[in-house]
């Protein structure tokens, strides 16, 4: 039930969109391979979609979620029963609204159990526990983000970050409801941790104890030591903590990362608190003990060395399947941008220079019934310049085009995209790239302009990690491959809402294969409609989708 509810943090109270009463939303707990029906109904005031984070959805694009690409909004007083269909996913995903920036209140994990029969590849862990980072902005952010598009403004920071829904201790008013993790001594324990966060990457560290990483974004990862994370919006982890300390009461604390110039303070500067409580009969501390491994805010070492750990478990269990025969390659640059002139100018972000703009009717109705004018079939495989495009870059590289350009892609192709950050308007940060129907293997990344001769050489295609959202990095490039054997609709697209609402997105289509079992399904009778449709005369149904 999504309805709207009061809530009060940071001295003041609101009212916003949440999901059978709850910040974050409910767990939904699974296992590998099951199909879940959920029935979304809307009692709040405006128009949402809700999107299932990580899981592939095969063949199944009427069930995916964004907002113009998939489908439109579940109205106000309507519903709408979505059918999750798990497949190879396994560990922690998530779910979320994918209508205007209505995720920072409606999200909520997803926790995939191994399959009956089976379990883990590490031994049984003695108890799990989910922690949420998220935002928290004071006013209506749907509001304040119409209001700065509008006006050609910076969109909203958030006023807090948020662990399961609380700013913490070091935040105004908040003390008294910091969320708080019981554990008994000795015990191990299955950390699933997620970023639900609207814009930033966030680091995260436990006073006094280190994590063993051993899964992201519902797949295994062969285990590594830490004492921090860095988690990128719309990632996952999953780690083991062993409770092996003295028993006290220890600081959980997540702060932002942030990758744009050091000269820029205009951001979220406060730290989020958990605790870690140990149970049992001691004398607890004044105050928790803080985490002195917390990276600082701009911390890019640390977050390198972070990243790069990561490795797929590519074992006789975990096979992986990493493509070698690359039929189609694309090289897409991720830029901020600005419109406009001088006097007034706007913000914009774009791939390939091209600025998203959502139809009228969702991509995936135009498709399915071969509507025309609503998106074209040109997104282009590289930019329309080459240049230095991490250096100091002239006022003539600002400038974005906009459209509803979309990529296809034939069934059974594989492919290989580089993402390239770019310095355009001095404003290279990381981005974190989302891809829904699939997973993705990460087999390269570094830093400076891609270099098709050497840097392919540096490929990890032995056990790259197999992702859903990776962050390409500032001024530099990060390597995906996929095969491309889920028909369907499928958004691509920046998980910093900021940019997102910006334009940097586009779409994949994936055509039908030979059989019914490689093509997309036939949609379901209760899909929302849009508002526009029945003005629409539309073409002839095409079922086929091969040509």
């Amino acid at each position: 039930m999504l309805e709207e509810k009061n809530y009060t943090r940071l001295c003041a109270t609101k009212s916003m969109l949440v999901v059978n009463g709850m910040f974050p939303g409910p767990t939904i707990r699974v296992r590998k391979g099951d199909t879940v029906y959920v029935n979304a109904i809307n009692r709040g005031p405006y128009g949402v979609t809700l999107h299932w984070h990580g899981v592939m959805q095969p063949r199944n694009s009427w069930s995916d979620g964004p907002e113009y690409i998939t489908q439109c909004a579940i109205q106000p007083g309507t519903n709408f029963t979505y059918e999750i269909d798990f497949s190879t996913e396994e560990g922690t995903v998530w779910w979320h609204a994918h209508s205007d920036w209505t995720r920072s209140s409606v999200h909520g994990a997803i926790v995939v159990h191994p399959s009956e029969g089976t379990t883990y590849p590490f031994p049984e862990p003695d108890g799990e526990e989910v922690l949420v980072l998220g935002s928290w902005y004071t006013g209506d952010v749907n509001e304040m983000v119409q209001a700065d598009l509008k006006a050609g403004d910076d969109l909203p920071d958030s006023e807090a970050y948020t662990i399961n829904g609380q700013p913490g201790d070091f935040c105004p008013c908040s003390s008294d409801s910091t969320y708080r993790w019981h554990v008994d001594y000795g015990k191990t324990y299955l950390l699933r941790i997620l970023n639900a966060d609207m814009n930033a990457e966030l680091f995260m560290a436990i006073a006094g104890h280190n994590i063993t990483i051993v899964g992201s974004d519902g797949a295994y990862v062969k285990p590594f030591v830490t004492n921090y994370i860095m988690i990128s919006p719309g990632r996952t982890i999953d780690a083991l903590l062993t409770a092996n300390q003295t028993p006290s009461h220890y600081y959980i604390v997540a702060r932002q990362y942030n990758s744009g110039i050091i000269s820029y303070k205009v951001f979220d500067h406060t730290n989020a608190s958990a605790i870690l409580q140990y149970n049992g009969n001691y004398t607890a501390p004044d105050k928790p003990e803080f985490p002195t491994t917390l990276p600082s805010y701009y911390a890019i070492d640390a977050t390198v060395n972070f990243t790069m750990q990561f490795r797929s478990l590519a074992d006789e269990d975990h096979a992986i399947d990493v493509p070698l025969n690359i039929t189609t390659r694309m090289f897409i640059t991720a830029s901020v941008n600005e419109l406009g002139e001088k006097s007034y100018l706007r913000m914009s972000s774009s791939f390939n220079n091209i600025s998203w703009v959502n139809p009228p009717v969702d991509v995936l109705t135009a498709y399915y019934r071969n509507m025309s004018g609503y998106y074209t079939s040109d997104f282009p495989d590289e930019p329309p310049a080459f240049f230095d495009f991490t250096g100091m870059l002239s006022a003539n590289t600002s400038a974005s085009d906009f459209g509803t350009r979309v990529k296809v892609l034939n069934y059974g192709e594989e492919v290989e995209i580089v993402f390239q950050g770019t310095n355009v308007i001095n404003a290279s940060i990381n981005h974190p790239m989302h891809l829904h129907g699939y997973t993705f293997y990460v087999v390269g990344q570094g830093q400076g302009n891609f270099d098709g001769e050497k840097d392919p050489k540096t490929y990890n295609l032995v056990d790259p990690p197999q992702l859903n959202t990776i962050s390409s990095p500032k001024n530099g490039w990060v390597t995906l491959r996929f095969k491309a054997d889920n028909p369907g609709v499928w958004l691509l697209h920046c998980h910093l809402d900021r940019h997102l609402s910006w334009g940097m997105n586009t779409v994949l289509i994936v055509k039908n294969g030979p059989t019914a079992e490689t093509s997309l399904r036939e949609p379901p009778a209760n899909m929302p409609s849009c508002a526009i449709e029945s003005n629409i005369k539309e073409a002839v149904d095409d079922k086929s989708l091969t040509g």
